[in-house]
């Protein structure tokens, strides 16, 4: 059997993913053999519902493709609901504290505990010995993801990298730039700097580095020899849109028709 997918997080292995949008049962069979080792599911900017991400992720798990789903808040109700429904790993977005990454550690490294057993739990007071094994035991190989996407998450990145159970930073690019004051310029020195800070900081503390890109792909390999180990690559959408305009474009061409769109015009990105 494979590591956990935690354990390979950890480990520095590089990971591949994608992000899903579609929740049709043709893509399963689109990704077998697709060299993928394990696929993003977005509920923060994706219209999807929970039967249609718990679906997603009980199919995607029985491919040996694990499921990390990203939350639309830093919600550790929103992370239970989720991993119910399936979900291998979480994605916290817009992690700014050490103290909302201790809310999400209970969520996702402490469940079933809820209420006063897991607030004093947090604060430090021990479990049983067998709930304490129990409780490892079962949320060990579950991922808990914090999106790092601002300056003050930036500064705050010690502290956050510091809290027991979480397994990998993930970068959110346009907002990280946004915040940075140099938006969408994912080569600019200050971008740049910023994400080797990140990923440095998060392999050097034994945790997973990852950032979802979906540009140009030397500027992507550039990500990962700067300590990206989790590299989520584009999405379904944006892959369909880029390769049906090339494909069209070069079919007008050849038969002599001017295109209708230029190659970079209105391209989604995710």
């Amino acid at each position: 059997m494979k590591q956990p997918f935690t354990e390979r997080l950890r480990a520095g292995d590089l990971l591949f993913g994608t992000l899903l949008v579609s929740p049709s049962p043709m893509w399963p069979r689109v990704l077998e053999g697709s060299g993928l080792d394990f696929v993003f599911i977005d509920t923060e900017h994706i219209a999807l519902d929970r039967v249609q991400v718990s679906w997603m992720c009980q199919t995607y798990a029985r491919m040996g493709l694990p499921p990390i789903v990203r939350i639309p808040s830093p919600d550790p109700f929103e992370a239970t609901v989720m991993l119910d429904g399936g979900a291998a790993g979480i994605i916290a977005p817009y992690i700014e504290t050490p103290e909302q990454a201790q809310a999400l550690r209970g969520a996702v490294k402490l469940r079933p505990l809820k209420g006063r057993r897991l607030e004093e739990r947090l604060a430090g007071t021990p479990f049983e010995p067998e709930l304490e094994e129990y409780v490892n035991g079962r949320n060990s190989s579950t991922a808990l993801i914090l999106n790092i996407e601002s300056v003050p998450a930036m500064e705050a990145l010690d502290e956050i990298l510091s809290v027991p159970g979480v397994d990998a930073v993930l970068i959110g690019p346009h907002d990280l730039s946004c915040s940075l004051g140099v938006p969408e310029q994912y080569e600019h020195p200050k971008f740049r700097d910023a994400a080797r800070t990140i990923f440095g900081k998060a392999r050097a503390a034994g945790l997973g580095a990852g950032i979802h890109f979906w540009g140009d792909l030397e500027l992507e390999a550039g990500f990962a020899r700067d300590g990206a180990n989790m590299l989520i690559h584009s999405a379904d959408i944006s892959l369909f849109q880029k390769h049906l305009r090339r494909e069209v474009g070069l079919l007008k061409e050849t038969l002599g028709a001017a295109s209708a769109t230029g190659a970079n015009s209105g391209v989604i990105n995710i």
